[in-house]
């Protein structure tokens, strides 16, 4: 009877066991509900030992300090690696048997106790989200991660305080969200103990260890270092003092118009080769790109633009995101859209001579549409079932769409009772939680305007209005906003339309707004969001228009070539050159290249490229050499590079490589030589191996040249050194350094090879999946994109429809992502044959 009698407790445990929350992979809504509730005070000691052999096991110790409300259910703590790397689980009555199931250590009932509890547990990291080099790693634990390397309880809502210890060699650096609280030198290395945290979700809880160089700068009182690894000792010092400055005026910036002080205890930041992101927000430890901050001589008023806006961005997260955060990730988008609504304002005095709402315009606009007009449209706020699937929500509706509705909504409540509502929501939610629903309640107390109505469409529904205007029976001229999806939608909204009188605000809150008379052009502010239609009197005209009315009418303008059949792609394209030949605008000049350079790759057709292709590379040349601006300089410089076929041009840009020429207005640098290097292997394939080889030889910094030495197969002009690159993809230790994966896909899906690429797409698409869960948040997306954005070809675009046919059930999201990647191969694809047929 005694097996029997053990068969039977054990039944009986499992089934009580059931009772609670479920136990599955990932951390379900249900099991973040409850959690919630249950437990209280969380405190974290963890210990990493990281030995300088990356390929060395990081050995780990928690102890995890909580209160308990109700312990008579198991507790599910999240770990997301295999049960071996559990070492030992110890309570206060020593040793827990323990189970492990489905990415969860659960602890039994009778091992807890009603208030404090306290957990050691010994374990093995998992280091999926360490992101280990050579002689340097950080973590990266954004939305979900955190749990793939320590045993924790990891969800937004649960905040907690964490004491980190990590020993490291010797000549390592070391950042965490606290203060260094002492560093100890031992025969092991370098122990570094850090104080305890300021209360922070687990996503941003990290760190930050490897042979890194460190500045630091005291600016008015605040004490602010830097890690980073760049080798060029001239481009340090030539961004150093904007770098400092920079973040100094955002924090200043937030200070005054939030009315609460920086929040955390320190405020540093790393500067990472080939981070996954432009950057990431932990507290006292901004995570960026180097890249992004670090410029190359002659940088772009864009890049200078985007590196104080990027800095803006993760300041703005201090307040937005950190000091009061989501409750539950289907909110992800509201950190967001403040921290770069808050950015757009922080950098308008640091640039006194920019028009701020063309840079907004020329920033947000685009990449909203390139979304909202595709079949994967999204709204801004989704439904979240589990955190696992978390990172499918970001995208540029959150980033670029939500800002755009920010404004309007600041439009519709006017800005002094905005930044009211704003500073009380974050002095009632401080180092709390909050959801979208509080903020707008507390906003729609201060307005007249029915705010919980006007967010359901901006914000719950996807997609976007079209605009046209008609003369009514009463021979009144109107606007009328249209819901493309035929649901009756309208968005409430404000802009302004030229008109032979002058420009006027129009508000548009219904379906017909009357308006004075036939517009010139709407939406010449920019502030609009939709479809607006163009004249063509107006494309003819734009000399005399000034820089906002000029830019939105060349986003416009290129909306109504992608959605209507009004205008062929060789017409639009002499509109652009006439454009890009006299524009004086870098903004301007900036999108209007960035449209030549989609125009040229996927919508014209052999014959009508071959027509242009020489009078385009003179043009861009001419104005190359002539630019008086740097920064303009390099716009030509850039475009040329990327659009260069004929020989003569690609022996132009040998030259520029081999030092035989040099520009004065756009000295190369490091990266420009590799760049330059690659397209030219490339373009010119039965050379590549020795142009690769010279490259090689001549790059200094390591983390270059290992970047250089992982996309190099991809430039082969061996199809088979290639397929075999590709095939190497599917193993997840080969794309571990995202940026790079990016890079090569990129080449290997590149306008001149989309003929040899077609044969990638099925499997790239086969392996999304396996992308999405081993990847970080914008890889997925990233990886769509690289392979799918210069495809053009009718066959190609089927092999995505028919991979989504045969699986009706697929990932939503990840369908939705698909279809937004497809969406300019499709109308590439409609274009080029309807335009090859005509001819």
């Amino acid at each position: 009877m005694q097996p029997l009698l053990f068969l039977l407790a054990f039944i009986i445990a499992e089934n009580s066991w059931s009772q609670a929350v479920a136990i599955e992979p990932g951390v379900s809504a249900n099991l973040a509900e409850h959690r919630a509730k249950n437990l209280k005070n969380i405190h974290y000691q963890l210990s990493l030992d990281i030995a300088e052999d990356k390929t060395a096991p990081i050995s780990g110790r928690v102890v995890i300090d909580f209160n308990l409300v109700d312990n008579q259910q198991p507790l599910q703590l999240d770990f997301k690696e295999t049960p071996n790397h559990v070492h030992a689980v110890n309570g206060a009555k020593g040793s827990i048997d323990y189970k492990f199931r489905d990415e969860h250590l659960i602890i039994p009932p009778d091992a807890l106790a009603k208030g404090r509890n306290r957990l050691e547990i010994k374990f093995t990291a998992g280091e999926s989200s360490l992101n280990r080099n050579p002689d340097y790693l950080y973590s990266l634990f954004v939305p979900d991660r955190a749990r793939t390397a320590f045993p924790l309880f990891d969800q937004p809502d649960l905040k907690a305080r964490y004491q980190l210890s990590l020993q490291v060699p010797a000549e390592w650096e070391a950042i965490s969200n606290a203060p260094l609280k002492e560093k100890e030198i031992n025969e092991r290395g370098a122990l570094y103990i850090f104080e305890t945290s300021d209360l922070t979700s687990s996503y941003l809880f990290s760190f930050v260890a490897g042979k890194f160089q460190k500045v630091s700068r005291e600016i008015n009182g605040r004490h602010i270092s830097l890690l980073h690894r760049e080798t060029d000792n001239k481009k340090v010092s030539r961004n150093l003092d904007a770098i400092f400055k920079l973040h100094n005026d955002a924090i200043v910036w937030m200070e005054d118009y939030t009315g609460i002080p920086y929040p955390f205890a320190k405020f540093d930041f790393a500067l990472i080769p080939s981070f996954q992101y432009g950057g990431m927000e932990h507290p006292g430890a901004i995570q960026y790109r180097a890249s992004s901050l670090l410029l190359d001589e002659s940088p772009t008023q864009s890049q200078l633009l985007n590196r104080a806006g990027l800095i803006a961005h993760e300041t703005a997260h201090m307040w937005f995101g950190n000091l009061v955060t989501m409750k539950w990730f289907n909110d992800v988008w509201t950190k967001e859209v403040f921290a770069n609504f808050m950015a757009a304002k922080i950098i308008n005095p640091q640039f006194p001579d920019v028009q701020h709402d063309l840079n907004f315009l020329m920033r947000h606009y685009p990449g909203a549409y390139s979304v909202d007009r595709s079949n994967g449209s999204n709204p801004i706020r989704q439904n979240l079932v589990n955190l696992n699937q978390a990172g499918q929500m970001y995208g540029p509706i959150i980033y670029l769409k939500a800002p755009i509705m920010m404004r309007q909504l600041e439009l519709t409540v006017g800005e002094q009772t905005f930044r009211t509502g704003l500073q009380q929501y974050l002095k009632d939610f401080a180092f709390a939680n909050a959801t979208w629903p509080d903020l707008i309640a507390i906003l729609d107390s201060r307005s007249t305007t029915d705010l919980e109505t006007w967010s359901k469409v901006w914000v719950n529904t996807a997609g976007r209005p079209s605009f046209r205007t008609t003369i009514s029976d009463k021979e009144q001229t109107e606007l009328i906003q249209q819901d493309s999806e035929g649901l009756g939608r309208i968005w409430p909204q404000q802009f302004s339309a030229t008109f032979a009188s002058g420009q006027k605000i129009i508000t548009s809150n219904t379906v017909q707004t009357p308006i004075p008379d036939q517009p010139l052009q709407l939406n010449s502010d920019g502030l609009g969001y939709g479809l607006f239609p163009v004249e063509g009197q107006r494309l003819k005209n734009q000399n005399e228009l000034d820089e906002l009315e000029r830019g939105a009418l060349l986003i416009d303008a290129w909306e109504n070539f992608l959605t209507k059949d009004d205008l062929a792609a060789n017409q639009y394209l002499k509109i652009l050159l006439a454009r890009i030949t006299v524009e004086e605008n870098a903004l301007i000049l900036e999108q209007a290249l960035s449209q030549l350079y989609r125009l040229h790759a996927s919508f014209l057709n052999a014959a009508e490229r071959a027509y242009v292709q020489e009078s385009m590379e003179d043009l861009l040349r001419e104005k190359l050499e002539s630019a008086e601006d740097p920064g303009m300089s390099r716009l030509f410089f850039n475009a040329l590079r990327e659009i260069t076929m004929t020989t003569e041009g690609l022996t132009y840009l040998q030259k520029l490589w081999s030092g035989e020429k040099i520009l004065e207005t756009v000295p190369l640098s490091e990266t420009d030589s590799i760049q330059l290097a690659e397209i030219l292997a490339l373009r010119q394939p039965q050379d590549s191996k020795e142009i690769l080889a010279s490259q090689r030889e001549q790059i200094e910094n390591p983390d270059l040249l290992r970047r250089f030495d992982y996309v190099a197969p991809t430039l082969s002009m061996d199809t088979k050194v290639r397929d075999d690159f590709f095939q190497s993809l599917a193993a997840p230790e080969n794309r571990a350094t995202e940026r790079w994966a990016l890079d090569a896909l990129g080449y290997l899906h590149h306008p001149a090879r989309v003929d040899q690429s077609e044969k990638y797409i099925l499997p790239g698409l086969e392996l999304l999946e396996e992308v999405q869960v081993t990847g970080d948040i914008f890889f997925p997306s990233g990886w769509l994109n690289a392979t799918l954005r210069n495809q053009r070809s009718p066959t190609a675009v089927e092999v995505v429809h028919d991979f989504l046919r045969q699986r009706p059930d697929y990932n939503p999201q990840l369908r939705m992502k698909i279809l937004q990647a497809v969406d300019m191969a499709e109308r590439a694809s409609r274009s080029v044959n309807k335009d090859s047929a005509a001819n």
